[in-house]
């Protein structure tokens, strides 16, 4: 965390702040919207290349409503017990069906690495794939683009909060 500082870290050193707060987390809520009633989902993420992959139902309302819309928004925040300690990356942008090919197999392989416990949700030997979660769970690979994204953090000055570009 960065100590209490007169000036602001450059962009190289805020977009390296966001992506290491993005690692460290592993849930992310999703917002939504329609007929001006919003509604919010936490689901479990991997960021991966420059996006953030989840499972989710196909009916289920954050993903009907970001698909009709065609907007979400986003917010990951770390656990803080003082005001100076708040930081987090507030975003908005899209949300995608992930169809199977490279980016899928690349995604699914870093969501399994950050979360291994998933495997136990097979039988011994079977291959945690795409085919094999949609008919376990029932869900689909999406990814969240985010087309603006802010990070926050108080440890630089209360209310901080500048726009970065993952890469």
């Amino acid at each position: 965390m960065i100590s209490k500082k007169s000036e602001t870290p450059d962009n190289q050193e805020l977009r390296r702040l966001a992506e290491e707060l993005v690692n460290e987390q592993s849930t992310m809520t999703l917002a939504t919207a329609k007929e001006n009633v919003a509604w919010t989902a936490p689901v479990y993420y991997v960021f991966y290349k420059s996006c953030f992959y989840f499972f989710s139902e196909p009916d289920s309302r954050h993903i009907v409503e970001s698909m009709e819309s065609g907007q979400a928004a986003s917010a990951i925040y770390a656990h803080a017990s003082k005001w100076q300690e708040i930081r987090g990356i507030q975003m908005s942008g899209s949300i995608e069906i992930v169809p199977a090919g490279l980016s899928s197999i690349g995604a699914l392989r870093e969501y399994l690495k950050k979360f291994p416990f998933t495997k136990e949700f097979f039988i011994p030997r079977q291959k945690p794939d795409l085919a094999a979660f949609a008919d376990r769970f029932k869900v689909r690979l999406y990814r969240f683009k985010p087309g603006l994204v802010y990070y926050m953090d108080n440890s630089i000055r209360f209310g901080f909060r500048e726009s970065v570009i993952f890469k």
